[in-house]
């Protein structure tokens, strides 16, 4: 080497400073954006030099929620920073969504000078305590020669087995301090993309569940949103071919084409008439083999554990052993739910699969019935030219011109039963982002928002109520000025939908603050300079929404919903106070 090339090599290591070290550490992971807002400003200040740019978020626990979903579709483990105190309590609710949906991202939080610690500094806080119920795991990185070490634990945590939140707490002096020159870069993988490791299951489990698979009268398969983690859609849909049916839950829909002769649709808790899958109902409740895939068996995915049937065989695929076994007792098929499934499949093609076979033409119509019974259902149960309007037409104007490749988000509550069970997946891995990990409202713009970053050339239209939305109205001015256009179609029945219809339904009364002062959400969004269209008649929607998606705009679609409209939930069926 030239000797003056190695001294201008070790002068510039010698002005790095800390903040330099961590923003080159995010970039050799891959990461290409970070979710903030402006802290830690060093590092804010020496990203740009290594490729990354900030996505300004408005508040923490929106800017949380972005890098959740970021995650979700890009398959990449995304960052989000914070200040320390105020700020980093807010991403509380953020990652508390991601760790229960074992979505991987990476925190990094600002922490008092190391100087100052214990000694009531500004904004200063028990961060270890605030982030132990939400993360797999939280550091403080305290020495700038180890920052590299510590920023690929933190991926590492975040991406290894079940993937969930890393919290990396880091002193604001260390970012400007400079790290000894003899040190030099030490380490050089990528670690930025989940599932970070892969590993199948036992090969004498995969054999056994492939002989009582072939060996069922009902077997049926319950997909979970750990197949999207996975990346296992075309995996899963092999074993499908072979003649098995598979359902999903809400965060599984997608997982397969709904479209599919052995497709029964998003099963759970709203399967009561109206309900996509209510005609397939005794198709799970009737099985006598299960399989489990990437599937936390959670009380609105089991119909509070009503819906998976007691006398059944269970098998089950996860990536964490704690949750094989928790409600359903099961054959354990620890490991990645791809390379699982791709073993399961083969080990299928090895035993007599011919009374699977047999069955299958005469499943394949029993599923078909079930589905023209379905839309028999709707046609009789709702009035589809009513107004104000109801979410069912608006859900089947939106299917109708949704293309395959764009990506549909759902606040919590109702909005995520709305889309699960009124928009078709028409292809194995289409995305359907639901906040289910906790199902908590004000999620739906802020996904919107990292999915848009993830995919910036896909259609992203999110379903959100005026409950929802009026947690995040904040983040239209982010979309914005970011560059991230959406379609939010806002469900404005001024209500509390999912309260006060539960209240009712549990004590023919419900509280007094479920009802809103009408606002006009396309008036909020022409306020920020999107655009804005407000609806009426449901005749009107389609029409608007056309022209949103081709506007390349982020547009508020306001529309105005019958408050007394409810999914199918089968808790609600029959209850006299429902019908107001």
């Amino acid at each position: 080497m030239d000797d003056r090339v190695e001294i201008d090599d070790r002068s510039r290591a010698g002005n790095r400073t800390g903040a330099q070290v961590m923003a080159a550490a995010l970039a050799r992971h891959g990461v290409t954006e970070i979710f903030g807002q402006s802290l830690p400003s060093a590092l804010i200040l020496a990203a740009p030099d290594h490729g990354i740019r900030q996505i300004g978020y408005r508040t923490e626990n929106g800017g949380a929620a972005m890098a959740d979903a970021y995650a979700r579709i890009s398959s990449r483990v995304p960052v989000v920073t914070a200040q320390n105190g105020p700020a980093a309590t807010l991403l509380v609710p953020g990652l508390a969504e991601a760790l229960k949906a074992s979505i991987p991202v990476v925190a990094i939080v600002q922490d008092v000078h190391r100087k100052f610690t214990d000694k009531n500094a500004f904004q200063e806080l028990d961060h270890f305590a605030l982030f132990a119920g939400v993360s797999k795991w939280i550091r403080r990185v305290a020495d700038v020669g180890r920052i590299d070490d510590y920023v690929d634990m933190a991926f590492t945590a975040a991406a290894s087995g079940r993937g969930g939140p890393a919290v990396l707490m880091v002193p604001v002096d260390l970012l400007d301090e400079r790290p000894d020159v003899a040190q030099g870069p030490r380490r050089a993988r990528s670690l930025g993309t989940f599932p970070a490791d892969r590993s199948v299951a036992d090969p004498a489990c995969v054999e056994e569940a492939a002989r009582r698979l072939a060996t069922a009268e009902r077997p049926v398969i319950i997909a979970g949103g750990g197949v999207h983690s996975s990346g296992a859609s075309a995996a899963l849909g092999a074993v499908q071919e072979l003649g098995f049916p598979v359902a999903t839950t809400v965060m599984g829909k997608g997982a397969v084409a709904e479209t599919h002769p052995l497709s029964l649709g998003v099963a759970g808790y709203f399967m009561a008439p109206g309900g996509r899958a209510s005609h397939q109902r005794e198709l799970i409740t009737g099985a006598d083999v299960v399989l489990l895939v990437g599937n936390r068996t959670n009380q609105n995915g089991t119909d509070s554990w009503q819906l998976y049937p007691e006398g059944a065989d269970y098998i089950h695929i996860d990536i964490d052993g704690a949750e094989i076994g928790r409600n359903y007792e099961a054959l354990r098929l620890l490991g990645d739910a791809r390379l699982t499934l791709e073993a399961l499949a083969e080990a299928l093609g090895k035993v007599d699969l011919s009374g699977i076979e047999a069955r299958r033409s005469d499943l394949e119509a029993r599923i078909a019935k079930g589905r023209e019974a379905h839309l028999a259902d709707l046609d009789r149960l709702v009035d589809w030219e009513a107004s104000p309007c109801r979410p069912e037409r608006l859900m089947r104007d939106l299917d109708a011109v949704l293309p395959e490749d764009a990506i549909a988000v759902a606040d919590a509550s109702y909005s995520s039963i709305w889309i699960a069970n009124g928009l078709t997946a028409r292809k194995a891995g289409q995305r359907f982002l639901t906040p289910r990990g906790l199902a908590g409202l004000g999620w739906g713009l802020p996904f919107a928002l990292g999915a848009k970053a993830a995919r910036p050339d896909a259609t992203v239209v999110c379903v959100t109520g005026d409950g929802g939305f009026g947690h995040v109205w904040g983040e239209l001015e982010t979309s914005r000025r970011m560059g991230l256009p959406v379609v939010l179609v806002v469900l404005n029945n001024q209500i509390l939908g999912y309260q006060k219809h539960a209240e009712l339904s549990l004590f023919g009364a419900h509280t007094d603050v479920v009802h809103f002062a009408p606002v006009d959400h396309a008036a909020i969004a022409r306020a920020v300079g999107c655009e804005g269209i407000r609806i009426e008649r449901p005749e009107e929607f389609r029409p608007a929404l056309e022209k949103a998606i081709a506007s390349g705009k982020t547009v508020v679609i306001d529309v105005l919903t019958d408050e007394r409209a409810h999914p199918p939930i089968t808790s609600f069926e029959g209850k006299e106070a429902l019908e107001y």
